[in-house]
């Protein structure tokens, strides 16, 4: 199993509360299909754009309480109303789907950075939201776990973003390195890419690191939730590195055996906290 920011959304986990399971189908299905016009089909970037845009008023329509004549903006709206969920976040997530249909790369790690703020950093605020833990200090560090596993997501899919004429890793680490994007289209793993690609891995982990006292914090269901995802992402970089880095011919995938070492690492994460 890849990282994938949305396919990682624990819609159907049995870790999640089943109180909570349609308030996350609903900012899911949100999520996905919002991001699936900006990235999906064959529509023209006008007709993305203007998807995207229905669902920024709709949004808006919602903010001002009015009722939704779309079923899946219908669930949504009264999910927002029932706990409360900021909009800012559904907002944020347009912007950044929005940027997809016309941005192809990042000059340097703040504008990356800034992307994930905006694509990835708002589904951590929201499930934080729903278990009334959107603290300053809890959304910081969810904040530092968010992009940490979308800058993971990028590195296993260097080649699949190529194909999509995408480059997320910045221009400036690739000029660093000596790399370009000719180099990628041709999948050529050499010392260059391989060094380039322990930057970005080192950099990502530190990051997920970063944030990870706040799966100890949290208790019960979404502590061990949040536990499983940070284990999982570091052990997505530890795949691209006994790769060699290669993720052209070796895109890392979580199997049976590496969800068995993500669960013992997760337990022995919350013995620690527990001796500490």
């Amino acid at each position: 199993m890849p990282v994938d920011h949305y396919e990682n959304f624990p819609v159907a986990s049995i870790l999640l509360p089943k109180r909570l399971v349609p308030a996350v189908e609903a900012i899911y299905a949100f999520a996905r299909s919002a991001d699936d016009i900006a990235d999906e089909g064959d529509a023209a970037p006008a007709e993305r754009r203007a998807a995207l845009l229905a669902y920024e008023a709709a949004l808006i329509s919602i903010g001002r309480g009015e009722p939704q004549a779309a079923p899946m903006f219908d669930r949504l709206a009264k999910v927002i109303v029932q706990y409360g969920l900021p909009l800012q976040p559904f907002h944020d997530l347009l912007t950044a789907f929005m940027q997809d249909v016309d941005t192809t790369s990042y000059a340097d790690f703040p504008q990356l950075l800034d992307y994930c703020r905006r694509s990835a950093n708002p589904v951590g605020l929201l499930m934080l939201s729903l278990y009334g833990a959107a603290t300053p200090g809890n959304i910081t560090d969810s904040d530092a776990i968010c992009s940490s596993l979308q800058l993971i997501n990028f590195l296993q899919d260097v080649a699949i973003d190529r194909q999509k004429e995408r480059t997320y890793i910045p221009q400036g680490d690739l000029a660093r390195f000596g790399v370009d994007d000719a180099q990628l289209d041709r999948g050529q793993a050499d010392a260059r890419f391989r060094a380039l690609m322990l930057f970005e891995v080192e950099r990502a982990r530190a990051l997920m690191l970063s944030g990870a006292p706040l799966a100890l914090r949290l208790p019960g269901r979404i502590g061990w939730e949040l536990r499983m995802v940070v284990q999982g992402g570091l052990r997505i970089l530890e795949r691209i590195e006994q790769a060699g880095f290669d993720v052209f011919r070796h895109r890392p995938r979580l199997g049976k055996r590496d969800w068995l070492l993500i669960m013992w690492r997760a337990l022995t994460m919350g013995a620690k906290n527990s001796r500490a």
